[in-house]
């Protein structure tokens, strides 16, 4: 069978895990782009793109103009376009694809978070979007035509905790890129000699399985893990890097402190943009649109550390979290993956 050609937007490692789920409703489809190369052969490999912060992204424009040029040529012999997250490379190829006179309708999946600054990329998506596919109930706020699509983190969880008894078993999560692994894994290894009587779990993405000691260091105090869900749902408490797995960890239900430390000019430069939120998860944002109190303790920057960590556990109220957990998970209602692909199908 001779397979229609899509082309394929995924420059982060969670853009490609929810693209897994979505490729498995596109049969039919073979991907071009820029992606993991386990979906296939991309042109560019997804990792390529691989940055944290204002100052590290800067290196990057050269490689993401070249790749644009690139991503427009192949747009040409494909029947549809899937753009991914991330807006600062995804809107400009949109724009690009668009002036190229590109025939293939465009699906933005994940939109930007204009909810959190820069407002007016709501007329760029719209103006070079065909089908904008929202993962959050709330942003038919500020999209005048998003379609809510489900959210791609409840294709992935389909159980949650029910014993929340002290097992002591905790999970250590200290994000995905090599910046936040670096500064979050010292103080680490400094908290957990508080807990000689636990089971410590260190949970590292797939795409760093290869990498343990370039980024994490010595890890003989931990059990190593690569699944996140697994790990959560074993685990009466987890100390998690800002980003998905904070989300991750309130769907399954696993009580657990948000910890965030960035280089000092990002962080600078982010409160500087970033003026509508006053959390960093994205379960007490939801939860601030809803006028509730968070959901979980935040620590940024120098307020990550040792004491305070062991505080955020302490002091854990495990039967008002699952409550909230649960509230959110009946709020963001099922799973996004087979919506996408019939807006993709349609």
């Amino acid at each position: 069978m001779i397979k229609k050609k899509i082309l394929i937007s995924a420059l982060e490692p969670s853009a490609n895990l929810h693209l897994k789920k979505v490729l498995d409703e596109l049969n039919e489809y073979e991907p071009k782009g820029i992606f993991s190369p386990k979906f296939g052969k991309p042109f560019m490999s997804s990792d390529e793109f691989s940055a944290m912060g204002f100052v590290e992204v800067l290196p990057l424009i050269f490689k993401a103009k070249r790749a644009i040029k690139k991503m427009v040529e192949l747009a040409k012999e494909c029947e549809h376009i899937l753009l991914i997250d991330s807006p600062a490379f995804n809107l400009p190829l949109a724009k690009a694809l668009k002036e190229a006179n590109v025939k293939a309708p465009i699906t933005y999946y994940i939109l930007p978070q204009v909810w959190a600054w820069k407002q007016k990329r709501v007329e760029k998506v719209e103006k070079y979007c065909d089908n904008l596919a929202s993962i959050l109930p709330f942003d038919e706020e500020y999209y005048n035509r998003s379609v809510y699509v489900g959210h791609p983190l409840l294709d992935i969880i389909n159980e949650t905790k029910t014993d929340y008894s002290n097992n002591r078993v905790l999970s250590f999560l200290p994000g995905s890129r090599r910046a936040e692994i670096s500064k979050l894994m010292p103080i680490f290894n400094e908290l957990i000699k508080n807990y000689k009587d636990y089971k410590k779990q260190l949970v590292v993405p797939p795409h760093l399985k290869d990498k343990i000691a370039q980024f994490y260091g010595d890890v003989s105090e931990y059990e190593i893990l690569f699944d996140t869900k697994e790990a959560l749902l074993k685990s009466e408490f987890a100390f998690v890097c800002s980003g998905t797995a904070t989300l991750e960890a309130t769907l399954v239900g696993t009580p657990f402190v948000l910890c965030y430390k960035a280089k000092n000019i990002d962080m600078f430069i982010a409160k500087l943009f970033v003026k509508n939120i006053k959390h960093a998860g994205l379960a007490n944002i939801i939860f601030t649109f809803w006028g509730k109190k968070p959901l979980h303790k935040e620590l940024l920057q120098d307020d990550v550390n040792v004491q305070n960590l062991l505080k955020a556990h302490r002091d854990c109220d495990y039967k008002e979290f699952a409550n909230s957990a649960k509230e959110l998970r009946q709020y963001l209602k099922f799973g996004s993956a087979k919506n996408v692909a019939n807006l993709i199908k349609a």
